[in-house]
């Protein structure tokens, strides 16, 4: 799935959308209507379901999904991600993301992406 394939009623459905954040400690909320105007966002597959984050698709390469948690319904999930496109030190290039799946639409679109550092699985969970 693309952006470009979108309609124009979808896209104006999406712009209304307000997000959370916090990065660098600056925080949200959001909305998606500035994701489109200061940014180039597309699609990322997500074991076959399109998500869409609020990141730019130069990102998408240094992207890798670490853990990925649907909701029981299946129209939720929590990703927790690495973005390496500016460091790689796990301190720095950690994210959570929350999406849901848009009423209609076979898309899921970010609601909460905050930075997070990434941390070993403690082996009392396993």
């Amino acid at each position: 799935m693309k952006i470009a394939d979108l309609s124009a009623e979808t896209l104006e459905k999406i712009k209304l959308v307000r997000w959370d954040r916090i990065i660098e400690k600056h925080e949200g909320p959001e909305d998606w209507e500035s994701v489109f105007r200061y940014e180039q966002p597309e699609f990322l597959e997500v074991e076959g379901y399109p998500i869409l984050l609020p990141v730019d698709k130069s990102h998408h390469p240094n992207i890798s999904i670490l853990r990925c948690i649907w909701s029981a319904d299946n129209n939720s999930v929590t990703l927790f991600l690495s973005d390496t496109t500016y460091e790689n030190d796990p301190f720095f290039c950690g994210f959570m993301a929350v999406c849901d799946r848009v009423k209609d639409e076979e898309f899921f679109l970010a609601i909460l992406h905050h930075e997070w550092f990434i941390i070993e699985r403690a082996t009392v969970f396993e």
